[in-house]
């Protein structure tokens, strides 16, 4: 058999990669988007959504911590349909529950699960993509996944209100068992060496978590972690709230300005990723190109808290759109930039270690949300400190590595 051409293999596994990523992500939003109809039937306050929330997000971080490892030493092949099948199965768990808690049980079994999406991606760019096309390949990736998130805030709170929450995670969860299937029909051709590449992305049984650990640029995406996710995970779990609160939001009006949130998320990503190949291919080193581009998506970030400065619904819907983007911009060229200077063995550990460090910074800021909603603080304290996190990650990134040597 003649080999396979490297971009059929490139395409083939940007699919799973994308169909994987809109799986995590739906899965993780259903919570945010049926947030009043849980409240309602579990009785659950702002405090103990917020604690759901933080529980969660401890569940990923520690998941994290060994998601890494898992993904480096048993291969793609295997790792990566063991995670998607266990985190469907989590997600539709969460359909029979009753009590507050077995519904923190399955949260708890969703976020350890949900943890290898994470570094499976990652790996999977750092061993099909040169050092060119990893940010492009992300931001791609991040514009068909959201292409298809765009859907999921329009379509949760119809089936919600149609057939019950219940249903809903079902529903959602039991896709995932599609996604498993084609991949196990399908990776053994994605898995195949090329005759164009030295690198088969093969399993690797000596991962190292002492080099990992040892490493100054585990530590260095481990604090842009910390600094950059908080902004994330607060408006994924409470962006619903937040133009629910204080636009006077229903949860069927609440689909259309996410969704168009979502896709524009998309666009800062895929804009994000272009320009640091466009400085790439104009001979800037890769560290430069990235930080350069971090830094402009930091700068963007700035303008958070003039949302709770606007009457207008659709303005602040813009200001989402231009911090999210910016988001996705920063998480881009921060992921690129891992997989630039990590040894291609060990890419996934590295992830897991720093989006762990990550996760503790989202327990943080969900938790402190949950706390001071409850206590009339509102949002603005909270916009004002997530505004400056991602420069924050830049001075961190900074500090732990003023010269960077990447690989090839």
């Amino acid at each position: 058999m003649p080999p396979r051409l490297h971009w059929n293999r490139q395409a083939a596994i940007m699919v799973f990669l994308v169909a994987a990523g809109f799986l995590n992500s739906a899965d993780r939003q259903l919570i945010s988007l049926m947030k009043p109809l849980l409240q309602a039937d579990l009785g659950w306050s702002d405090y103990t959504y917020g604690q759901m929330a933080s529980v969660f997000q401890m569940a990923a971080a520690f998941g994290l911590l060994g998601a890494g490892w898992f993904v480096d030493r048993f291969g793609l092949r295997t790792a990566f349909p063991i995670g998607v099948g266990a985190w469907s199965l989590a997600a539709m768990a969460h359909g029979v529950v009753h009590t507050v808690g077995q519904f923190t049980g399955v949260r708890i079994w969703l976020g350890a699960t949900e943890a290898i999406g994470t570094p499976a991606t990652i790996k999977a760019i750092a061993t099909f993509f040169p050092a060119s096309g990893r940010a492009l390949a992300l931001g791609a990736m991040n514009v068909y996944g959201s292409l298809g998130a765009m859907l999921v805030p329009i379509l949760v709170p119809v089936m919600a209100l149609t057939f019950g929450w219940r249903t809903t995670f079902l529903i959602a969860g039991g896709v995932g068992s599609i996604w498993v299937l084609g991949w196990m029909l399908c990776s053994r051709w994605i898995m195949e060496p090329v005759a164009d590449t030295a690198e088969t992305p093969v399993a690797d049984t000596r991962v190292s978590v002492r080099a990992v650990l040892a490493d100054r640029a585990t530590w260095a995406v481990a604090g842009g972690k910390v600094f950059s996710d908080q902004m994330y995970w607060f408006l994924v779990f409470w962006m619903p709230d937040l133009l629910r609160r204080e636009f006077g939001l229903g949860l069927g009006a609440v689909g259309a300005p996410l969704a168009v949130i979502a896709g524009v998320t998309a666009l800062g990503g895929l804009a994000g990723g272009f320009a640091s190949s466009r400085l790439l291919a104009r001979g800037m080193a890769p560290a430069t190109a990235r930080r350069l581009v971090m830094l402009a998506c930091a700068l963007l970030a700035l303008a958070l808290p003039t949302v709770l400065h606007t009457s207008s619904v659709w303005i602040a819907v813009s200001l989402l759109c231009l911090v999210m983007a910016a988001h996705q911009g920063f998480s881009v060229n921060l992921f690129a930039l891992t997989a630039d200077i990590t040894a291609l063995p060990r890419v996934a550990t590295t992830i897991g270690v720093a989006a762990f460090f990550g996760n503790l910074g989202g327990m943080f800021v969900l938790q402190a949300s949950g706390w001071m909603l409850q206590n009339n603080h509102g949002y603005g304290p909270l916009l004002a400190f997530l505004a400056v996190s991602y420069l924050l990650a830049l001075a961190w990134i900074q500090a732990w590595l003023p010269r960077v040597r990447t690989r090839a």
